[in-house]
């Protein structure tokens, strides 16, 4: 089910009112939102469609963009900067316009007396959970700079674990489709033209070139069947990964695929270890630590581990007991989580995993590349080499009847 924009109010215990809108599949998804919150709920609506809104959100905002916004801002609020003047500043000098008019929006609720985390939460879209809790845990403990400085570290190892990972995938993606167009572009114009000489000349033609003309004769009567397939399977397949049972499956399959599965999983472990260290550093109470980590996890497998992990330490159970029993993680980030709860200092252990997990992505990366260049080539040879020589088989035995 598709995620809709709510429009909601509500009252505080105190009875302060309080605006704000949150991206969710239903009603009920919004209320239970709210609820952790300790909001009482007046109303809740779906947000109106605006076309020129909805164009700005398209633009998007990347970690990137987001990574710098937050070192700009903490070197401006280390500096002794008001909050609403360094706000102000940041909107002002952003380029991408939805950014901007989400900024200006968040300094015209800080100037009207909202504190920030309050006016960062009413734009999901930019501000994540973990954004918004750790900037609240940072008004609270008086060390929003801090807190600042630290959330843009983590973003841009975020975004850097990001590019690592996209960079992995994005050069097999590649080889591979140049490949498969060079076999369609020979298989459905450059195949047809051979195929003619050789049916001008008769004769039995050997096996390999006869299968290759049979592909080609295939592709050419019937691409509007292989288009209509392909597109009918990839919406399948997109439908399927929607649901929660087709996201499971999926992303566990994902982790097993030899290589590349071991890039996958190393940076997820890096994702959770850098998002609960984050967290918990900033003060930020375990338990809710962990459902927001849960949410930031990007695959379902290790979402599920992690939310079994907070089930069992809400009944007083250790973070490692459950992590282990899961079968996801590591036994190495199992025991080094141990010891680091053990001693006290699991935001600094956490860190530790996920500085090793990043070189561990960055080794795994290139491992990936070394494994995928050869293979690549063997397997683009195979293909095109093989066509060619089906093609020019019936070449050698015209020559051989005309040299008779």
């Amino acid at each position: 089910m598709s995620a809709t924009t709510y429009l909601w109010k509500g009252k505080t215990a105190k009875g302060e009112s309080l605006t704000g809108e949150f991206e969710a599949t239903d009603k009920a998804a919004v209320g239970e939102y709210l609820r952790k919150r300790r909001i009482v709920i007046t109303s809740i609506k779906k947000k109106p469609k605006d076309i020129q809104i909805k164009f700005l959100q398209k633009q998007g905002v990347s970690v990137k963009d987001l990574s710098v916004f937050t070192r700009q801002f903490a070197t401006m609020v280390n500096a002794g900067l008001p909050l609403v003047q360094c706000l102000d500043i940041l909107g002002k000098q952003l380029d991408k316009p939805f950014f901007k008019s989400v900024v200006l929006k968040v300094t015209a609720d800080v100037e009207g007396g909202s504190t920030l985390a309050e006016a960062l939460e009413k734009h999901p879209k930019i501000f994540s959970d973990l954004y918004v809790n750790m900037i609240a845990a940072g008004e609270a403990g008086g060390i929003l700079d801090v807190i600042l400085n630290r959330l843009s570290v983590f973003l841009e190892k975020a975004d850097a674990l990001q590019r690592k990972v996209k960079g992995a995938m994005t050069y097999p993606a590649i080889v591979l489709t140049v490949a498969g167009g060079a076999c369609i572009f020979m298989l459905m114009f450059v195949i047809p033209v051979f195929a003619k000489m050789f049916s001008d000349f008769g004769g039995t033609l050997p096996a390999p070139t006869r299968i290759v003309m049979g592909i080609s004769d295939f592709i050419r009567g019937y691409w509007w069947a292989i288009l209509g397939g392909t597109i009918g399977f990839t919406w399948a397949f997109k439908q399927y990964r929607a649901t929660v049972s087709g996201r499971r499956n999926t992303d566990r399959w994902g982790m097993k695929i030899p290589i590349i599965g071991t890039v996958l999983l190393k940076s997820a472990v890096a994702r959770f270890t850098r998002t609960l260290g984050t967290l918990i550093g900033s003060g930020v109470p375990i338990l809710q630590g962990l459902e927001i980590t849960s949410r930031t996890a990007g695959n379902r497998v290790i979402q599920e581990a992690i939310d079994e992990t907070a089930k069992s330490i809400a009944q007083g159970d250790t973070i490692a007991a459950p992590m282990k029993e899961s079968g996801v993680f590591p036994p190495m980030v199992v025991q080094m989580i141990g010891i680091g709860e053990q001693t006290g200092a699991l935001d600094e252990m956490l860190a530790k995993i996920a500085d090793f997990y990043d070189d561990e992505v960055d080794a795994a990366v290139d491992n990936l590349t070394a494994a995928i260049e050869p293979i690549m080539i063997v397997l683009m040879g195979t293909m095109v080499g093989g066509m060619l020589i089906a093609m020019y088989l019936p070449m050698f035995k015209m020559s051989s009847i005309v040299g008779g």
